[in-house]
C-alpha cells in the first residue's frame, strides 16, 4: 500500500473557498492561506448563532499501544461516512505539533485512505497557530524577567517561578536550564526550563476560549509566580495580557480544511492529552455544530483521560451536550490487554481477546456514566480473523452495544458507512442524558478521588505532601471550584503504564498538583509526566527531505 504521505499528494482537493461554500460560508469571511486553507472570521458565527446546533460525535478509545489505534483515523472516515450516506458532516480535530512528527509518533492527519488534507502542511508549519502561541507565551517569560530585572514591583519570589518558555519541537537538553547568566545587565541567574509547545497553558487557554475577550480575560489571570508570602502573582499584576492577546489575533479563529474525500474539516488548536485537555478548541467546535448536521470531534488517548476531560472540562466551558460517543478499538490492542506480546498481536488467540475485552468493558462502562450513548468501532487491521471479529461483536452486544467494523485506513469514508449509519441511528433513538462526573463545588480531593475511583477503578488515592500542600495552597487562594485535569500514563487505566486490561483496587498516587488558573482547572499529576519530549535514537526527521520538483518525502 502506498504511504500516507504518497495517497495525500495524490488527493483531488477543492479549492477551499469551495468547500466552504458548501457550508453556507461566503467567501469574503475567509482569512485564505493559499488554495487549500483558510480561516473563519467570526462574523460566520454571530451569523449563525440562533441556529439549532448539530449533534456532537465525540470518538474516543481504549487504552493505546503504543502505535496508538488509529482514534484520528476512525474519526476522518466517519465524517467522511456520513457524508456518503446523505449527512452534512464535519470533522472536527486537533492540530499536530512539530515535536512528535519529527520524532517517533508521527503527524495527526489520519492515516491511509481516511486523511485531512493538505496533510503536508497540516503536519509542518499549518496556519501559524503554534508559532503565535509559542510567541504569546515566550513573550509572558520575557516580561517576567525583566519585571524582576527592573526593580521586581511586585516582591516576587525567583524561587518559585511557575511559567516556563516553550518550543514546539522535542528537545530534552532545554528541560533543565539556568537563564540569566553573564553578569548584571543580563538579569538574576536562576534555574528554568522548556516545555514543548502543546503543553503550554496559552494553548490549553486558547482551546477552552469562547472569544478574543475572553481569552484577554483569561490569560490576564494566568499564574505566572509566587511572592515570598506565598501569594501568586498574575499576568494582569505585571502588564502584557492585551499584547499577549493581539499575538493570538489570527490564532484564535479556526481553521478549515478538507478530507481526501472533500468533506470539510476544522483543525484548531492541540493540547496536550495528560497535562491538559487534550481536545481541540470550542470555538471550532461551536462553529462547526452551526454548519453541520453532524459534528464528529476526538479527544486525546483513552476514554479514560480524553474523554473524561472531554466532558468534564470541555463541555462544561463550552456548554456543549454530546449526543452520541465512538470507542475505537483494535484487536490487536485488546489482545495486549489481555497478555500478548508484541510478536502475538497477528495470531490468533480468543482467550487473549476475551481476556483483553475487559479494558473496553469499563471504557464502555464509563461513557455511560455521563449518559451518553456509546458505539464501538474496531479498526481493522488484515491480521484480524473472523473469529475474533465475531467474537468481539458478541462481547460488545452482551454489554448492550453495538460493534462496527470498520475500514477506513483502506476504504476511505466507505469503510465507515456501517458506522454511519448506527451512529445516526443512535442520535436519532437513544437520547443522551449528558452530566458531568462531578460538581465543581467539591473539594480537590473529592474531584480526584471520583475520577479515580469511578474512571480508574482505584481503591484508594494516596497524595503526597507535596501535593497535600500544593491543594491547600490552591484552595486558600480561592482557585480550587474549578475542574480537576488528570495527567497520568494513557497506557493503563492506573498510573502503572504496566498494569493492562482492567486493573482494580489499586492505589493512585497524586506526586504533584499544580493550577492553570487562566485555563480554569487543577492540573493533578500522577507519575513522571513529561512535558519536554525527547527524541528516539533514529528521530523520523531523518528520513524526511523535499525534492527539487518539491516533493515531500519520508512526512509518513
Amino acid at each position: 500500500m502506498k504511504t500516507d504521505v504518497q495517497i495525500a499528494q495524490e488527493a483531488k482537493m477543492k479549492n477551499i473557498k469551495e468547500i466552504a461554500e458548501g457550508l453556507g460560508i461566503d467567501s469574503e469571511d475567509l482569512i485564505q492561506y493559499g488554495h487549500y486553507k483558510a480561516k473563519i472570521e467570526p462574523v460566520v458565527y454571530e451569523r449563525l448563532k440562533d441556529k439549532p446546533d448539530g449533534k456532537l460525535i465525540l470518538v474516543t478509545a481504549i487504552n493505546p499501544t503504543p502505535a496508538g489505534e488509529g482514534k484520528t483515523t476512525v474519526n476522518i472516515g466517519l465524517s467522511m461516512g456520513l457524508n456518503k450516506i446523505g449527512k452534512k458532516a464535519i470533522s472536527a480535530l486537533r492540530e499536530p505539533s512539530l515535536g512528535p512528527a519529527f520524532g517517533v509518533k508521527g503527524g495527526a492527519a489520519g492515516g491511509g485512505y481516511a486523511q485531512v488534507v493538505p496533510m503536508e502542511d497540516i503536519n509542518l508549519h499549518f496556519t501559524g497557530d503554534f508559532h503565535a502561541i509559542t510567541s504569546a507565551n515566550n513573550l509572558i517569560a520575557a516580561l517576567l524577567d525583566n519585571h524582576i530585572h527592573q526593580g521586581n514591583e511586585q516582591k516576587i519570589d525567583v524561587r518559585r517561578i511557575v511559567w516556563k518558555r516553550v518550543v514546539d519541537m522535542n528537545d530534552r537538553a532545554l528541560r533543565n536550564i539556568v537563564v540569566g547568566l553573564g553578569g548584571v545587565s543580563n538579569g538574576y541567574p536562576r534555574q528554568d526550563g522548556f516545555d514543548i509547545t502543546v503543553a503550554s497553558e496559552i494553548m490549553a487557554i486558547l482551546c477552552l476560549s469562547t472569544s478574543l475577550d475572553d481569552f484577554r480575560e483569561r490569560v490576564s489571570r494566568v499564574v505566572i509566580a509566587y511572592r515570598r508570602d506565598k501569594s501568586p502573582v498574575f499576568l494582569k499584576d505585571i502588564g502584557g495580557e492585551g499584547a499577549v492577546t493581539l499575538l493570538m489575533k489570527d490564532a484564535i479563529l479556526p481553521n478549515l480544511v478538507q478530507t481526501l474525500e472533500n468533506t470539510p474539516a476544522m483543525l484548531h488548536g492541540g493540547p496536550f492529552a495528560n497535562i491538559a485537555h487534550g481536545c481541540n478548541s470550542i470555538l471550532a467546535t461551536k462553529y462547526s455544530l452551526k454548519l453541520a448536521d453532524y459534528v464528529v470531534t476526538e479527544a486525546g488517548f483513552g476514554a479514560d483521560l480524553g474523554a473524561e476531560k472531554f466532558f468534564d472540562i470541555k463541555c462544561r466551558y463550552g456548554n456543549l451536550n454530546p449526543s452520541a460517543a465512538v470507542i475505537v478499538a483494535t484487536i490487536r490492542a485488546l489482545k495486549h490487554h489481555g497478555g500478548a506480546k508484541k510478536e502475538e498481536y497477528g495470531v490468533e488467540n480468543l482467550d487473549y481477546l476475551k481476556k483483553g475485552f475487559a479494558n473496553l468493558e469499563k471504557h464502555i462502562e464509563n461513557i455511560a456514566k455521563f449518559g451518553v450513548p456509546a458505539v464501538v468501532a474496531i479498526n481493522k487491521f488484515p491480521t484480524d480473523t473472523d473469529a475474533e471479529v465475531k467474537l468481539l461483536k458478541e462481547l460488545c452486544e452482551a454489554k448492550g452495544v453495538k460493534c462496527i467494523l470498520t475500514e477506513v485506513f483502506a476504504k476511505g469514508g466507505e469503510g465507515a458507512v456501517e458506522l454511519a449509519h448506527e451512529v445516526v441511528r443512535v442520535c436519532e433513538e437513544e437520547k443522551s442524558n449528558f452530566k458531568p462526573l462531578y460538581e465543581l463545588d467539591l473539594s480537590i480531593e473529592e474531584k480526584i478521588e471520583k475520577i479515580a475511583k469511578e474512571v480508574y477503578g482505584a481503591g484508594s488515592v494516596h497524595f503526597t505532601k507535596a501535593a497535600k500542600t500544593a491543594i491547600k495552597q490552591i484552595t486558600d487562594n480561592g482557585m480550587a471550584n474549578v475542574p480537576v485535569c488528570m495527567a497520568k500514563t494513557q497506557y493503563s487505566l492506573s498510573d502503572d503504564q504496566t498494569l493492562l486490561g482492567r486493573p482494580e483496587g489499586f492505589e493512585l498516587t497524586i506526586r504533584e498538583v499544580r493550577i492553570s488558573n487562566g485555563a480554569g482547572f487543577v492540573v493533578a499529576i500522577t507519575g513522571d509526566i513529561m512535558t519536554m519530549p525527547g527524541l528516539p535514537k533514529v528521530p523520523a526527521a531523518n528520513n524526511m527531505d523535499i525534492k527539487p520538483d518539491g516533493e515531500i518525502v519520508g512526512l509518513f
